[in-house]
């Protein structure tokens, strides 16, 4: 368990359903192209951030890819979020993934590419990215910041930003309007859950949309 608050509320909830209170409170929150390695992923957690820059093979030193840099700077529960320019290098691979876990880091997102599926499957860490590509990133990449504003999936993402992703998406919600987003959320869900209670007690589809606006 959490001791933040939103945080348990925020597991509750599907990006969906968090997509829609966004939409009503014109948060642009919803990354755009980015999708979860494999079936069944999902991460809640306060995003960590770091940009990159990439370049042809040799641009930057080997010492310039400070993947472990990036995990040193998550606590345990935080998500990674990656802004690499949507480049098909991979900024990520299997052994950085298992000590992501060792240490309780809650997720990764990488507007960029990922590499070894199946270790980041197999170690179980939520993984979601534009990319899965087998190039390296060493000599490619260069970390230029860890804990200052990015763009991710189309998104401002600040550090401490609340991140959701699952199945249908991610989105990024700011942490001054994270707890109105949970708890408007929250209504919906309990909408979506008495809509669907009254379908199977006949109510149609259209009476439905009717009398539940967010279905």
């Amino acid at each position: 368990m959490s001791d933040d608050p939103v945080i348990e509320l925020l597991k509750t909830l599907n990006t969906p359903t968090l997509a829609n209170a966004l939409d009503d409170l014109e948060i642009p929150g919803i990354m755009f192209g980015l999708q979860s390695i494999a079936p069944g992923l999902r991460c809640v957690g306060r995003a960590v951030t770091a940009r990159e820059t990439t370049g042809p093979k040799g641009s930057f030193p080997p010492a310039d890819f400070k993947v472990g840099h990036m995990i040193d700077a998550t606590g345990p529960g935080d998500i990674i979020v990656v802004d690499n320019g949507g480049h098909p290098v991979s900024t990520w691979g299997g052994m950085a993934t298992y000590a992501a876990v060792h240490k309780g880091i809650g997720g990764l997102i990488v507007d960029g590419g990922v590499r070894d599926r199946e270790e980041n499957i197999e170690f179980g860490l939520p993984i979601f990215s534009r990319h899965v590509v087998p190039t390296p990133g060493k000599t490619r990449i260069k970390i230029e910041t860890i804990g200052e504003p990015i763009s991710c999936g189309g998104v401002v993402v600040n550090p401490g930003d609340y991140i959701v992703a699952d199945g249908s998406g991610i989105v990024c919600i700011p942490a001054d309007k994270a707890e109105k987003v949970a708890t408007m959320s929250a209504r919906f869900a309990k909408d979506d859950e008495q809509a669907m209670v009254e379908l199977a007690k006949g109510l149609t589809f259209r009476e439905a949309l009717d009398k539940f606006a967010k279905i």
